[in-house]
C-alpha cells in the first residue's frame, strides 16, 4: 500500500475514464494507488475498466448516493494516510502529487489542500470549481481566488503562492485520512455541491488549516455530472448553502446571517424570474422548503458539532454587493483587511 490513494468517483463516466485515466496513471502510479469508486453506473464503466485498466482497483458502491455518500462508502474502506478526491473529468500534470504531500507533511495541522485548478478548455484561465483556492463571505457565498461568481481570471502567475484558504475544491482535494474519518467524512445529506465547503469548515472548527499549493496544477472540464445551467444544481446550491450555514455558524452569528440570506435569496429568485428562468425560481423555493422540512435533523447535527467564534479566511463583506454593485471582478480588488485571521 502506498501513502496516497487517488480515488476517482465515477457515475456513468466511461468517456471521461477513457480520456483522462491514462494521464492519471502516467503521472501518479509511482506515488499513489489509483482507485475508481463506481457509484452504481448503468453504462459500461466497470466493464471498460476491467478490460482496459486491470491495474486500477475498483470499488463498486451499491447505489448512487451522490458525491458525498459515494466517497464515504469508498474512503472508509481504505487505510492510506492521504486521500485524493479526484473528479473523473480532470487532466493532471506531471509532479502534481508530490508538492502537496510535501506541504502537508510540514504541518500536521494542514488537514486538506488543493492544487491550482485551470480550465481544460481554456487552459490560460482558472476554472470555476476551485481556481486558486476557495473562500466564502460572511453570508456564506462561495468564491475563489481567480473566480468570483461567473467571472474567470486569466492565470498570469498572480496566485503562485502557497496560502491558507477557507475551502479546497472537491474536484481535486487532498485530505488526511485520519482527519476525514475523525469528523465522519462528507455529509451524505448534501448529495452533491458544497459538501467540500462543509467538511473544510468542520475541519477549521477543530483547529485545522486548509491550504492551496501553487506548485501543483490540474485541468478541469467541469459540468461532468450536472451542467452549469441546471435547475437541479440551483436547488442543491441554495439548499446546501443553508445546510452549511446552519450547521457551522456560531450561535452569535446565526440570526444575523440567516435572516439577510432569506432576503438575498429572494433577490436571486427575482433575478431568475426577470431572466425567464422559471425552473430556477422554483428551485430556489424548493431549496428553502427542503431546508425548513429538515430543520430537526439539521438542528441535531448543529448541536453535535464544535464551533469557533472566529474562523480564518472568511470575507467580512458581501461578495454580491462587491461584484455586482461595486464591479469588483478580480479577487485582488477585494479589501484584504476584511478577511478574518
Amino acid at each position: 500500500m502506498k501513502k496516497v490513494a487517488v480515488v476517482i468517483l465515477n457515475w456513468n463516466g466511461a468517456k471521461f475514464l477513457e480520456k483522462f485515466l491514462p494521464n492519471v496513471l502516467q503521472y501518479s502510479s509511482d506515488y499513489a494507488d489509483i482507485i475508481v469508486a463506481d457509484n452504481a453506473s448503468t453504462d459500461n464503466s466497470v466493464e471498460f475498466l476491467k478490460t482496459n485498466f486491470p491495474e486500477v482497483q475498483i470499488i463498486q458502491n451499491k447505489s448512487n448516493g451522490g458525491f458525498a455518500k459515494g466517497y464515504n462508502d469508498a474512503l472508509f474502506q481504505l487505510e492510506h494516510p492521504y486521500f485524493v478526491l479526484l473528479n473523473s473529468d480532470i487532466e493532471v500534470s506531471e509532479n502534481w502529487i508530490q508538492p502537496i504531500i510535501e506541504l502537508m507533511e510540514t504541518d500536521k495541522k494542514i488537514a486538506a489542500c488543493q492544487p491550482k485548478i485551470l480550465s481544460y478548455n481554456e487552459p490560460e484561465k482558472f476554472e470555476y470549481a476551485g481556481g486558486a483556492g476557495g473562500f466564502i463571505d460572511k453570508y456564506g457565498y462561495p468564491f475563489c481566488r481567480g473566480r468570483i461568481f461567473n467571472h474567470l481570471e486569466t492565470d498570469n502567475g498572480q496566485y503562485d503562492d502557497n496560502t491558507e484558504i477557507f475551502w479546497a475544491t472537491g474536484a481535486c482535494m487532498f485530505v488526511r485520512s485520519e482527519v476525514y474519518k475523525q469528523i465522519g467524512g462528507l455529509d451524505n445529506d448534501f448529495f452533491a455541491h458544497m459538501e467540500e465547503i462543509d467538511i473544510c469548515w468542520r475541519m477549521k472548527n477543530l483547529g485545522y488549516k486548509i491550504m492551496y499549493c501553487a506548485q501543483s496544477k490540474v485541468f478541469h472540464v467541469g459540468g461532468g455530472t450536472l451542467p452549469k445551467k441546471s435547475s437541479m444544481k440551483t436547488f442543491l446550491n441554495f439548499r446546501n448553502n443553508f445546510f452549511l450555514l446552519f450547521k457551522n455558524l456560531p450561535s452569535n452569528k446565526l440570526a444575523i446571517v440567516i435572516i439577510p440570506r432569506l432576503f438575498l435569496d429572494g433577490g436571486a429568485a427575482i433575478k431568475f424570474l426577470v431572466e425567464g428562468d422559471f425552473k430556477d425560481v422554483w428551485a430556489v423555493a424548493r431549496a428553502h422548503f427542503a431546508f425548513y422540512f429538515s430543520f430537526t435533523k439539521s438542528r441535531k447535527k448543529r448541536k453535535s458539532l464544535p464551533k469557533q467564534t472566529t474562523v480564518s479566511c472568511i470575507y467580512q463583506g458581501n461578495i454580491v454587493v462587491e461584484h455586482y454593485l461595486n464591479h469588483k471582478k478580480l479577487f485582488s480588488k477585494l479589501n484584504s483587511t476584511k478577511f478574518s485571521k
